[in-house]
């Protein structure tokens, strides 16, 4: 499977990470002595799963590593219009495969591990789009303090992952995208992208993950999959400076872990 990383912008004056960017990428803030995409694609680069890298919004000169193959594409100037030109790359890589990996470039605490765990699930579901979160005590048992949102349904309380499997014919649906993008920060806005009954059952915490599945299935006309993961660093994504706090602390204590 290719490994498709959205990594492109650079934080503006209104972004809670703009002072720590400097100006530059978002991909190439440092953590703990190595770029933030560096450490999401030492975890793609380890996975036996993952046959090359299509990395979107940088370019070589960046000076990321990887002993596999890594195929970079320009920024396209928006995330609907990088997310489809990269499938289509890892398309083109490998018109054989199905389905590819997609990684967003601010889960730096992502392992090989992890990467593998996520490749065996989207393949057994086989999904058009196979989307994970996380349960909020897993991720509060990992990161106190996070602060991240989550959406409660019936039984559960969850956060977005941001490790996920598409088919790749999904690149030719751009209304689809749009649909995602616009609703992907609020619960409120997914819910009501899939219709008023959706969104009644989430405000009376009668929505269930199973009729989820069905309501997105049915709404976005494709086979949808929702996976509960058992790392809360697929979703501990940095968004704002107390998370790259968080992050930095983190993979310090775990790189002199390692030396």
């Amino acid at each position: 499977m290719q490994a498709v990383l959205m990594a492109g912008g650079i934080p503006t004056s209104e972004d809670p990470l703009f002072e720590a960017a400097a100006g530059r990428p978002k991909a190439l803030i440092d953590i703990a002595g190595k770029p933030m995409a560096q450490w999401v694609i030492d975890a793609l680069d380890g996975s036996g799963h993952v046959d090359s890298l299509v990395i979107v919004g940088l370019g070589a000169e960046a000076g990321l590593r990887a002993h596999k193959p890594i195929s970079y594409v320009e920024d396209q100037g928006g995330l609907i219009d990088n997310a489809l030109t990269g499938i289509r790359r890892a398309r083109e890589l490998d018109p054989a495969s199905a389905f590819a990996l997609l990684a967003s470039v601010d889960i730096p605490g992502l392992t090989t591990e992890m990467v593998d765990w996520r490749v065996r699930t989207g393949l057994e579901a086989a999904a058009d789009f196979d989307y994970i979160a996380v349960e909020r005590g897993v991720m509060e048992a990992r990161y106190p303090g996070s602060n991240r949102s989550y959406v409660k349904i019936r039984g559960h309380e969850l956060c977005g992952g941001d490790l996920n499997v598409a088919r790749t014919s999904l690149a030719a649906r751009r209304e689809l995208w749009e649909k995602l993008v616009a609703s992907r920060k609020s619960a409120l806005k997914q819910a009501a992208l899939l219709g008023f009954d959706t969104l009644f059952l989430l405000l009376t915490r009668q929505l269930t993950m199973p009729l989820a599945e069905r309501l997105v299935s049915r709404s976005l006309g494709l086979q949808a999959r929702l996976h509960l993961a058992p790392y809360a660093e697929l979703a501990m994504d940095v968004d704002k400076p107390h998370q790259l706090a968080i992050l930095r602390q983190d993979l310090a204590s775990k790189a002199r872990g390692h030396a």
